[in-house]
């Protein structure tokens, strides 16, 4: 596919305040106009993937990166089993694999498939012994046997709201023992007629008692709990035709009961001007102000999905407690962003900011990548997975410090500048 960038012009129905000062004697009402909002299709060509390609990719200094498995079609999510068996769901061949490294040299050579016929798999757990895997409107769950292999796959649940725009539901376990499973929105942008789309539901481990924990989430993939703290964190997607550079993506700490905004509000409690209509009884303004804001936010469309927060020692113990995330990348932007891994700073049980962790997937000129980073998991040895879904490759990151020549380490050292958040 070709470097595509079809602007979009977008006449909205609907009135921007200008906020243009009005003289006290005038009794004209304040002046208003019609938003016009450009949007972009721009898709970077994806280059067929080989290992030479992986020379341009840059990390901090003394970590590595190489192929943990390859030839996988399309690999989403990870989850890591006690016996170190790394779980991979694949959506599109509708599946879950396992493979091993049974030698230790930090790559799999073994594979076996454990479940079939699960169309839009996405989502992928491991609590007590017992993996749970998740598609659009199915729940499972699965023994792990002291075998090694895994038992009868039940059914927990066979009612997940209908997917539309969003079909990839995540789900996880908490420190209360609770599974949380999020349910995107089914579309960019509208007043949903089903409660539990863009939510966050709470759900017992055998699959009963379904609640919803927390609303106005449009579509977040990719959450966690804070080590230490306990506190939910998670990235929310916002709505895309608003322009190049907004919405920005959101850091949340997400709390019971609250309400994070989607449709209505995007950023720190912006009205959405481009969405027709107002919430049931009050004007969006009111209704944003009611809201939780974003503690940070993100480059607009960069489309974060996995979240994992690193507890591991074999990176350097400033890592520890810190979160990665992977950024899949832009189909709504010009220039795109994206295409990336990046590390999210925590101090004192706290954000305080975005920096690049793996990038060079996406070409400087932003017309070509070969990689669109999806889910994530800790190794056993305490290195970093991650999978590429568009070119079947799940990469293995590990810290090695001293070992490297400062010749090699320089040759992938450059760090991108920071994301400014607003």
């Amino acid at each position: 596919m070709k470097f595509i960038t079809k602007p979009k012009y977008l006449l909205m129905g609907c009135a921007l305040a200008l906020g243009l000062a009005v003289p006290a004697s005038s009794q004209q009402p304040q002046q208003q106009r019609i938003e016009r909002v450009e949007g972009y299709l721009a898709t970077p060509e994806r280059l067929k993937f080989n290992e030479s390609l992986m020379k341009e990719l840059r990390l901090p200094p003394g970590f590595e990166i190489n192929i943990f498995a390859q030839d996988l079609g399309n690999p989403r999510n990870l989850a890591v089993a006690p016996n170190g068996t790394i779980y991979v769901t694949r959506r599109e061949q509708g599946d879950v694999i396992a493979l091993t490294d049974t030698n230790k040299d930090g790559r799999a050579n073994q594979r076996r498939t454990v479940a079939s016929g699960l169309k839009f798999v996405n989502g992928i757990t491991i609590n007590r012994n017992r993996l749970y895997f998740v598609t659009d409107t199915h729940l499972y769950a699965t023994d792990l046997l002291s075998n090694g292999k895994e038992g009868k796959i039940q059914t927990l649940i066979s009612d997940i709201p209908d997917a539309g725009q969003h079909p990839n539901r995540t789900i996880g376990f908490g420190p209360d023992g609770l599974l949380y499973l999020s349910v995107g929105s089914t579309c960019n942008a509208c007043d949903e007629p089903n409660d539990e789309h863009a939510t966050l539901l709470q759900v017992q481990p055998n699959g009963k008692k379904r609640t919803i924990y927390a609303k106005g989430l449009r579509n977040t993939i990719g959450f966690a709990w804070h080590p230490q703290t306990k506190e939910l964190w998670g990235m929310d997607h916002g709505s895309d035709w608003r322009g190049n550079d907004q919405p920005p993506e959101e850091l949340n700490l997400i709390k019971k009961d609250a309400d994070y905004g989607w449709p209505f509000c995007w950023g720190d409690r912006r009205p959405d001007v481009y969405l027709q209509g107002n919430p049931d009884g009050m004007s969006k303004e009111e209704y944003c102000k009611k809201t939780e804001p974003p503690l940070l936010t993100y480059t607009a469309h960069s489309a974060p999905l996995d979240f994992v927060f690193y507890t591991a020692s074999q990176f350097p113990a400033q890592y520890r407690n810190d979160v990665f995330v992977t950024m899949r990348g832009s189909w709504n932007r010009n220039p795109p962003v994206g295409y990336k891994v990046v590390r999210l700073r925590f101090e004192n049980g706290k954000p305080v900011g975005f920096e690049d962790f793996v990038t060079g997937f996406l070409r400087q000129d932003g017309k070509a990548q070969f990689g669109r980073p999806v889910g994530l998991a800790t190794a056993p040895d305490g290195s970093l997975l991650f999978t590429d879904d568009t070119n079947g490759v799940i990469y293995r990151v590990s810290y090695v410090g001293d070992k490297k020549s400062s010749s090699q380490r320089s040759q992938r050292s450059q760090l991108h500048s920071c994301h400014q958040f607003v």
